[in-house]
């Protein structure tokens, strides 16, 4: 691929999740995602799955995924270097690291890239670098020496596939220009350029911050002098990040819960800090020489002891909250599907992929498990038993967005110079009718409550049909050239003939 050139048309794709046969056998996932509109795959392969030993490889997760792909999939494969043998920091999990021999990871790396030769369209080494500690253990150099060994080692492999750059992450996008992760990506931007073809984002946050947000990445390759396509490798919502006040009272309780950790009795072994992986979710018995909780978990079993005093849109993150509070963040969660995609796409970017499909594996259940409370009612789906069949409404959403921009080219905004609350959306798509979406600006929790201001809208075709995010029919009132609607902080999606609502 071009360096200079755009990935062609539009492609909503889903993230399996961060441990597909990680912790359980590989599972069918990617008919799943077909299911929903889904045309773009991306899932997670580590070093210590594919080689367990020093020259020993084991193929199972790999082709468990070629298995399931057809031609029409595009593919998305995050390579982790993560490896209890072969990495400075020892783990078969996270963080990844870099390799102690660099020859070794090439060998790695150009022994999977050919085995997908032909199967997989875009390569990307690691995820978010820039959260040390978290998901990488090594320094800004460090990572640009691995990305250029893996762009080396992919081009060799696999001459027409795409390198994609570690995901530029909210820890980056939400921090000032002096900040140690902008520092990071900044030094990974000057001094990798050469060794990535696609910049990737993750579009968490207010979604009306998306086209500064791929502004801000295009303008730090802009100060380098060069310029690479934008995908999104990450996005959904609503986070904690929305809602300054439950962020407060969360950050509160984190805050007395570490402080708690660093008052500990001399002699008291403290716990990792970091001990809540994804799938931490092991009974814990007290005895003399346990160690005192982690403070993520006792952050999260005081949250949970006095929930009922919490702010509303703190609850809503939570297992057990009150039903009309989850329906709310259903709901939100439904109108951001919409909201984030389309204002992606009219900045420019034509891969997208919604994390995430579903929960790691079947059955595993912890509310005390930090990341689970944070992104956890992001999946768009869950496992009835051991099939992965359960929808959520977010992916009914998903599946009626995949379906209206089905052929789409590119999406455009339309400025209304009289109403600075609407954002309004031309969407053109080969050989179908005129599509546009429309919503109004409002409060992120509160604002579906409020009435819809009414507008007279273009509107020079025969017929006009409503469709807002849930799927429901929506009237609208058609005069001449015109037609009148209620946009709200629900979109709307205008059309010259009925839009299909997929059924499952």
């Amino acid at each position: 691929m071009s360096r200079s050139a755009v990935p062609v048309g539009v492609r909503l794709g889903i993230v399996r999740g961060i441990s597909y046969g990680m912790f359980g056998a590989p599972d069918s996932f990617v008919p799943e995602m077909r299911r929903l509109g889904g045309t773009l795959v991306r899932v997670y392969v580590y070093w210590s799955q594919v080689e367990p030993e020093p020259g020993r490889y084991d193929w199972t997760v790999v082709d468990a995924i070629l298995g399931q792909l057809d031609p029409a999939d595009e593919v998305w494969v995050t390579v982790c270097s993560s490896s209890p043998w072969a990495t400075r920091h020892r783990t078969g999990f996270l963080p990844s690291s870099p390799a102690h021999d660099p020859r070794r990871y090439a060998r790695f790396v150009s022994d999977l890239v050919a085995r997908c030769r032909g199967r997989v369209d875009y390569w990307q080494c690691n995820n978010e670098p820039s959260n040390t500690g978290l998901l990488w253990a090594g320094t800004a150099a460090d990572y640009v020496e691995q990305l250029t060994a893996f762009h080396r080692c992919v081009r060799g492999a696999a001459p027409e596939a795409t390198v994609v750059l570690g995901g530029c992450g909210y820890d980056v996008l939400s921090s000032p220009a002096d900040s140690p992760a902008r520092q990071f990506f900044d030094h990974v931007v000057e001094h990798g350029r050469d060794a990535f073809d696609l910049f990737s984002v993750h579009l968490y946050g207010d979604p009306h911050d998306i086209p500064g947000q791929v502004e801000s990445v295009r303008g730090m390759m802009r100060r380098h002098g060069y310029e690479r396509p934008v995908v999104a490798g990450e996005y959904n919502g609503p986070t904690l990040f929305e809602f300054p006040e439950a962020q407060s009272v969360f950050q509160q309780t984190m805050m007395a819960a570490f402080a708690e950790q660093g008052s500990a009795a001399p002699g008291t072994r403290p716990a990792d800090a970091t001990s809540d992986g994804p799938l931490d979710g092991a009974p814990r018995t007290a005895s003399p020489e346990a160690p005192p909780e982690a403070p993520d978990r006792r952050t999260m079993r005081t949250l949970y002891a006095r929930m009922a005093q919490l702010p509303p849109q703190l609850q809503m993150f939570m297992e057990g909250c009150p039903p009309g509070l989850a329906a709310k963040r259903d709901r939100i969660n439904c109108r951001q599907i919409v909201t984030r995609n389309i204002l992606a796409l009219a900045s420019g970017v034509t891969r997208t992929a919604c994390w995430n499909l579903a929960p790691e594996i079947p059955g595993y259940r912890d509310r005390l498990n930090m990341m689970g409370f944070l992104f956890g009612k992001l999946a768009l789906m869950d496992y009835d038993g051991t099939g992965l069949t359960r929808r959520y409404p977010s992916a009914d959403t998903f599946a009626l967005l995949a379906a209206c921009l089905d052929g789409t080219s590119h999406v455009r905004r339309i400025d209304v110079e009289d109403r600075p609350d609407l954002y309004a959306f031309e969407v053109s798509r080969a050989g179908r009718g005129p599509l546009h979406v429309l919503w109004a600006a409002g409060d992120v929790f509160t604002g579906e409550d409020e009435p819809g201001t009414p507008v007279d809208w273009p509107w020079p075709h025969p017929a006009a049909h409503g469709l807002d995010a849930f799927g429901t029919r929506v009237p609208v009132q058609r005069d001449g050239g015109t037609v009148r609607v209620r946009p709200s902080v629900t979109p709307l999606f205008l059309s010259a003939g009925p839009e299909a609502v997929p059924r499952h």
